[in-house]
């Protein structure tokens, strides 16, 4: 009986702890009062490959996972884009979960030029948003935002430097993982995070 009763304690001792995982939000917090602000992804105004305007409020309640990638890119980008690719692929029918990326390159990555991109992936528009728009915006977006690095080099490959991340963005637009956008073992990392996240924003839905 005893070791039965010590079986059963251990099984909901297990169980809390699963239900207990949380995943950090990443920066710099700021104390003020009792309160311990995190910070949030600030405001933004871009047009995606369907000409429409994306902002904050497209995300509103969502979970997404955003990048910084130029369509010329001849390094990192094909590779963060079939990393990418892989994740919205696993939950391109999850309607909490929405996908952004960030053109660094908004003077040769017209609107029309992010909708082939799109259409040649097979993505839904309203699921996965290419975004264009003002270039001192994008890169103020990507370092003041995501901390990431987004900006023109005429030595870099391609002309430009960015970072490779695959970042994740909670529901109240704090970022919650970074990941490499080059690596499959890293995106099988975002899945399993990207579950978790799932499961503590939206409690009660069933998780994939």
């Amino acid at each position: 009986m005893k070791i039965v009763l010590v079986l059963v304690f251990i099984v909901l001792i297990f169980g809390c702890s699963r239900n207990e995982i949380r995943l950090p939000i990443l920066g710099n917090p700021e104390v003020i009062g009792k309160d311990t602000i995190y910070p949030t992804i600030k405001p933004f105004s871009f047009t995606d490959q369907r000409n429409e305007l994306v902002t904050n409020d497209t995300f509103k309640g969502k979970v997404y996972i955003a990048d910084f990638i130029f369509l010329s890119c001849p390094t990192i980008c094909p590779k963060m884009t079939i990393q990418m690719k892989k994740v919205y692929d696993a939950y391109y029918l999850d309607e909490d979960v929405l996908f952004l990326s960030h053109t660094i390159d908004p003077e040769h990555d017209t609107v029309e030029k992010l909708r082939a991109h799109s259409d040649a992936l097979g993505v839904d528009p309203l699921k996965w948003h290419f975004v264009t728009g003002e270039k001192e915006a994008i890169y103020s977006i990507a370092a003041d935002s995501y901390f990431a690095t987004a900006h023109a080099d005429s030595k870099a490959p391609g002309g430009y430097v960015h970072s490779g991340g695959l970042l994740l963005i909670d529901k109240n637009q704090h970022i919650r993982g970074v990941y490499d956008g080059t690596s499959a073992e890293e995106t099988t990392r975002l899945i399993s995070d990207l579950e978790i996240l799932i499961k503590e924003e939206f409690p009660g839905r069933a998780i994939k």
